[in-house]
């Protein structure tokens, strides 16, 4: 069993941390904000930097207003963009989002939020607008001591062997194991830090209810249950190409990632 967060900022984080839910970690944030940013995780996607941009320019209030017609467009925006965040903005319901989560034991956590983790913020105007979590575990503790460990989907049996057995290594030692779920190395990392009984988080390129791939549903299910399960796009999304290739920076680019571990044995 891994030492609890009492001792210095930046060591060892208990496998059964204090619930991160409620409290002192989301009353800071007004809640127009935190609607506002829901809303641009369904309005926009994740990582662009001209939205990052606009954020950063007019707050996430008057952004979610400036794509959606209800005030002037931001400056540069162009017409197929606003076009596209019209079509989306037909079925935006953020507190519909939010309740979701909710229901599901979940939270929307936003850069205001005291539980944000400060080292996302090195994305600069790729930060994520917000976070979609599953999952009881304080992310900011957790990102103090995280270890991205990524390899191959088509993996041997041997190389499989490897990643269960250096998840399980690094859990052991109290390392937060952060992969992406997907078949492979990256199961296989989350497989071994499970049977430690230790922490892992899952960052999806899907919606954080919407397991993928589907056969992994039942080891997400066990992260959320053991660890976190992290998405920037809103419930219900689906994944795609880009998406993928987008969420590998919040992989290994920034959550508190101290080492990086690529596993490539593969067929």
């Amino acid at each position: 069993m891994a030492p609890g967060p009492a001792a210095a900022e930046g060591g060892a984080p208990s496998q059964r941390p204090e619930p991160a839910t409620g409290g002192a970690a989301r009353q800071r944030v007004d809640d127009d904000v935190r609607l506002a940013r829901a809303a641009l995780t369904r309005l926009t996607e994740p990582g662009d930097e001209v939205v990052g941009r606009w954020l950063r320019e007019l707050g996430p209030v008057a952004l979610r207003r400036a794509l959606t017609g209800d005030d002037a467009p931001p400056p540069g925006a162009s017409g197929r963009r606003l076009a596209g965040c019209a079509l989306r903005a037909a079925r935006l319901d953020p507190a519909g989002d939010l309740a979701a989560m909710e229901a599901l034991g979940g939270r929307f956590v936003c850069p205001e939020d005291a539980e944000w983790p400060s080292q996302l913020d090195d994305l600069e105007d790729a930060r994520p607008v917000g976070l979609w979590v599953r999952g009881a575990a304080s992310l900011r503790m957790w990102a103090l001591r995280s270890v991205a460990v990524v390899g191959a989907r088509a993996c041997t049996d041997y190389g499989a062997h490897v990643a269960t057995t250096l998840g399980a290594g690094l859990a052991e030692r109290g390392w937060v194991v952060t992969s992406g779920a997907a078949y492979g190395v990256d199961g296989a990392v989350h497989r071994g830090a499970l049977s430690a009984n230790g922490a892992t988080i899952a960052v999806l390129a899907s919606g954080a209810n919407v397991p993928y791939p589907r056969g992994h549903t039942e080891l997400i299910d066990r992260v959320a249950e053991q660890g976190l399960v992290l998405a920037e796009l809103p419930p219900g999304s689906h994944p795609t190409r880009s998406r993928f290739v987008l969420r590998n920076r919040v992989i290994g680019g920034s959550l508190g990632v101290r080492a990086v571990a690529a596993v490539e044995i593969s067929r």
